[in-house]
């Protein structure tokens, strides 16, 4: 199944470099595949320790870094279930989350420490320093290198990714050891992956974009990765045009918003980015403006792909084969794809806009400890997305709308409702909507359309304010625009478009 899958793509690295992590630009810490092997074996035998058992969720809300991976394996190794979660997150945010995980164990940094003790004081806390090289650490030393004994099966979960809902408060989509396997398999097999590619990883840990689809099929296939610390365009750039080895990168994913900072730093320059066999994106949408852009000068199509916390990847452009820009591409193996009437679940006709169903081995069964929303998920044993698209006469998919309110900016889910709900506690707010509006560096930017209550003397500032106390920062909205009323139907239900118009986005 996949741990075994995972862990037997590290050790049979031996003494290889596996990752090699960048700090500010300079490689910090070097560690074999061996050593991670190790390590994490290590890991989890203090986990084991600390009264983990198989099934046993564990928290990690930490900065991207060496200590991560090796505690992601080794919760892995004891048969318990990693809960990553965005290290930037609120107090709030975290105590709704570990309230709803109810974790035996939270892995956290040095700067995640106090935000977890206030969100969840009972909670176990096991602090790794972060902010300094792995290699000083010494946190998981004293404990055997003997990887302990694991079995798994195939309906064993393994991972909760935590995603955004209609209901305003995020939901644990439950992936198993199964939808792991067939999700790196599938990706591996399509891109060719192999253990002679280096990936340049500049995404996130605790989205399933940078931790599934980058550092899942990377050490299973036994690729090195040069992980950076974090994303930083001229930092990246410079990493992407390294051309000696053990650091030429031959594969970078990312979102369209990376490639728009890394495209508008560039400018008119054209460094030889030859080496660099495959630039993937996802997440959000590619504009076919900035699909040009990228083959202009990185010289390569860019391999545009779809997928989602509950299904890990669904579709790709072909590695081999014409790419369509803004078309997610083809299903991939084993995946069954519809577009049916959202209201009634019939198939459309043929080039029809209508609501993206799956069927396949890499999907959820449900979320962790909602069956209500489960149950609104699937219908007839398909998948619902919430996504609007169509597919044209080749069998590209396409996706044009979302039926949820969903918004996507910089490849990163934000609920609209979990918005409203800390803004609508201010005193002087009567009510708000919060709306997704187009944005070239974003791809979507959040706006709010605010109601007052009559005397407030709220500003847009000060609302903005608030939410950056109770939000992260990318939940929070761009802008604040100042409304008589929310416009609504006839049921009483806010219309989000009208909302738009009236704050002259539409």
């Amino acid at each position: 199944m996949f741990t075994e899958r995972l862990i037997g793509g590290v050790s049979s690295g031996g003494g290889r470099t596996g990752l090699a992590f960048v700090r500010n630009g300079r490689v910090e810490t070097e560690i074999s595949c061996g050593q991670l092997h190790e390590d994490s074996n290590r890991a989890a035998r203090l986990f084991l320790d600390r009264g983990v058992t198989k099934g046993d969720r564990v928290v990690l809300c930490m900065e991207k870094s060496v200590g991560f991976v090796v505690a992601y394996l080794g919760v892995l190794k004891t048969g318990a279930v990693a809960v990553p979660l965005n290290p930037g997150f609120r107090e709030a945010e975290l105590a709704y989350l570990v309230g709803d995980a109810q974790p035996r164990l939270a892995v956290a940094g040095p700067d995640q420490e106090r935000t977890l003790g206030r969100a969840a004081p009972s909670l176990p806390l096991l602090v790794i320093p972060t902010e300094t090289p792995y290699q000083d650490c010494g946190l998981f030393r004293g404990y055997s290198p003997v990887p302990p004994a694991l079995q798994t099966a195939p309906q064993d979960p393994c991972l909760i990714i935590y995603t955004s809902g209609t209901t305003g408060k995020p939901k644990g989509a439950v992936l198993t050891q199964k939808n792991l396997a067939h999700d790196a398999g599938n990706i591996i097999a399509a891109w060719e992956m192999s253990s002679s590619d280096v990936l340049c990883h500049a995404l996130p840990l605790f989205h399933i974009h940078g931790l599934c689809f980058a550092l899942h099929t990377a050490l299973i296939c036994g690729a090195r990765v040069l992980i950076t610390d974090r994303f930083s365009p001229g930092e990246v750039l410079d990493l992407l045009a390294l051309k000696d080895a053990p650091y030429r990168c031959s594969i970078f994913m990312a979102v369209p918003t990376m490639y728009v900072g890394m495209l508008d730093l560039l400018g008119k320059r054209r460094p030889d980015f030859g080496h660099v066999r495959l630039w993937t994106s996802g997440s959000a949408a590619l504009s076919p403006r900035d699909f040009v852009r990228i083959r202009e000068t990185f010289g390569k199509e860019p391999v545009e792909r779809e997928g989602m916390s509950e299904t890990g990847m669904n579709f790709s452009n072909p590695l081999r084969g014409l790419r369509k820009p803004g078309s997610v591409g083809l299903p991939l193996p084993g995946l069954r794809a519809r577009i049916v009437d959202p209201d009634t679940g019939a198939d459309v006709p043929s080039g029809t806009v209508g609501e993206i169903v799956l069927r396949g081995p890499g999907i959820t069964h449900g979320y962790w400890h909602k069956p209500e929303e489960t149950e609104a998920a699937f219908r007839d044993g398909w998948f619902r997305t919430g996504d609007l698209g169509r597919v044209d006469g080749d069998g590209y998919f396409y996706l044009t709308d979302r039926l949820k309110h969903i918004i996507i900016s910089g490849g990163e889910n934000i609920s609209p409702k979990e918005v409203e709900t800390v803004m609508n506690t201010m005193d002087g707010v009567l009510e708000s909507s919060v709306v997704g509006v187009a944005d070239a560096k974003w791809g979507e930017k959040v706006v709010a359309g605010v109601v007052l209550r009559s005397g407030s003397n709220l500003t847009p500032q000060g609302i903005l304010d608030f939410c950056r106390k109770h939000l992260h920062p990318w939940k929070c909205p761009k802008e604040v625009v100042l409304l008589e009323e929310l416009p609504r139907n006839s049921m009483g239900k806010v219309l989000k478009e009208r909302v738009r118009e009236r704050m002259g986005k539409s």
